[in-house]
C-alpha cells in the first residue's frame, strides 16, 4: 500500500514552481504543529494541497499505520466493515486503514473541498470504496451510527477547543476510536484530553497506555506552547521511519534517505479488549550486555528496567525491541 500511496504522488507537482510549493509547505507545517487554531479549514486550493500531500501524505500514512498496528494487536479478530476519517484531507488515514484491513467502506469528511478533490484523484481505481464527503468539522458534528471505526488524525490542531471536544465527543459513538497528533508538547495535550473525553464516555484505553488511570506523565511547565526545554515536565509521543522521495525532497530538502515522524496517539474501543502489560515510551538503550527500556506500566507507573544477558531469550527480544513497542511487564 505504501508503494502504492508513493506512485499516486508521484508528479504530482509538476507545473508547480517549486517555490511556491516550499513556501505552501512552510505555512502548512506551521498549522499542522498546531499554533494557529482556526474556524476554517487549512488547506486553501489547488497549490496547498499538492504541496501538503507530496510533503505530507507519507509521514501520516506511517504515523497513522503505526497507531492502527498498536490498535489491531490488541484486538487481532477483529476488523472494520465501515471506517468514517473525521478531517482525512487527501486520505491518508484511509490508505492506512486499507493496508491493515480489507473489505471495508471508509468515508473521507473534511471542510477542504480542493483535499478531498485531490484525495478522490489520488485514491482512484486504489481505494474504490471510498467516499469523499465535504462537512463542517467542528460542532455539530455526528458519526452514522453503527460506525466502526473512526480515525481523527493531524486535525484537532487545527481546531478551536470547543470545537476539539464536539469532534472527540462525536467519535465516542462509535466501535473503535483511534486519534493521532504530531508528536511535540501541545501535541501531546490534546491527546490526553482526548483520551479524558473518550474514558469519559466508557470506551476501554487499548493503545499505547496499558492502562486508563492518570497519565503518569507530568505535563511540560507552561502547558500548550511550552518549549521542549521547559523545566519539570515531558510528552508521550512515538517515531515512525518514513522513506523520503525525490518528489519529498523537491518540496522541502533534505540529504538523508528517510525522516522520522514523531506522533502521539490514543485507541479506544467499545470491544473486549486488553491493553498491553507495558508499553516502551522511549528508543531502548543498547549497551553492551545489556538493553535499558524505559517503560510505562498499569501498576508502577513510569518505570526503567534492565535486560540483561542472563534473560536469555528475553534479551534477545529487547535487543530486537522498538520505541513504541508493547512489553511483557514482569
Amino acid at each position: 500500500m505504501h508503494d502504492e500511496l508513493r506512485a499516486a504522488l508521484a508528479g504530482l507537482l509538476d507545473g508547480l514552481p517549486p517555490k511556491q510549493a516550499a513556501q505552501a509547505v512552510d505555512r502548512l507545517i506551521a498549522n499542522y504543529r498546531g499554533r494557529t487554531p482556526t474556524d476554517a479549514p487549512v488547506l486553501r486550493d489547488r497549490a496547498d494541497v499538492a504541496a501538503y500531500a507530496a510533503y505530507r501524505m507519507p509521514a501520516t500514512f506511517e504515523a497513522v499505520r503505526a497507531a492502527l498496528t498498536a490498535f489491531a494487536v490488541r484486538v487481532p479478530d477483529w476488523s472494520p466493515a465501515t471506517h468514517l476519517d473525521i478531517g482525512g484531507g487527501t486520505g491518508a488515514a484511509t490508505w492506512a486503514t486499507a493496508a491493515l484491513w480489507q473489505g471495508h467502506h471508509s468515508t473521507v469528511l473534511d471542510w477542504a473541498q480542493p483535499a478531498l478533490d485531490l484525495g478522490a484523484e489520488l485514491a482512484a481505481g486504489i481505494l474504490p470504496d471510498t467516499t469523499w464527503r465535504r462537512g463542517t468539522i467542528g460542532a455539530g458534528l455526528t458519526v452514522p451510527e453503527g460506525t466502526d471505526l473512526v480515525t481523527v488524525s493531524y486535525v484537532l490542531g487545527e481546531l478551536r477547543p470547543e470545537d476539539r471536544r464536539a469532534v472527540v465527543a462525536a467519535a465516542t459513538t462509535a466501535t473503535a476510536v483511534v486519534v493521532i497528533e504530531p508528536g511535540t508538547p501541545d501535541g501531546y495535550l490534546r491527546i490526553r484530553e482526548a483520551r479524558d473525553q473518550l474514558i469519559e464516555a466508557g470506551l476501554r484505553i487499548v493503545a499505547p497506555c496499558p492502562h486508563a488511570g492518570t497519565c503518569p506523565i507530568v505535563p511540560l511547565v507552561g502547558g500548550v506552547g511550552a518549549p521542549p526545554a521547559a523545566a519539570g515536565g515531558d510528552w508521550c509521543h512515538f517515531s515512525a521511519r518514513v522513506s523520503r522521495s525525490s518528489l519529498h525532497r523537491q518540496v522541502k530538502g533534505g540529504a538523508l534517505p528517510y525522516e522520522d515522524e514523531k506522533f502521539s496517539y490514543v485507541a479506544a474501543t467499545t470491544l473486549p479488549a486488553d491493553p498491553a502489560p507495558a508499553r516502551i515510551v522511549r528508543k531502548p538503550q543498547l549497551r553492551k550486555g545489556q538493553v535499558l527500556l524505559d517503560l510505562c506500566t498499569a501498576d508502577e507507573g513510569l518505570r526503567r528496567t534492565t535486560v540483561t544477558k542472563r534473560h536469555g531469550a528475553q534479551y534477545r527480544e529487547a535487543r530486537d525491541a522498538a520505541w513504541g513497542d508493547s512489553w511483557p511487564d514482569a
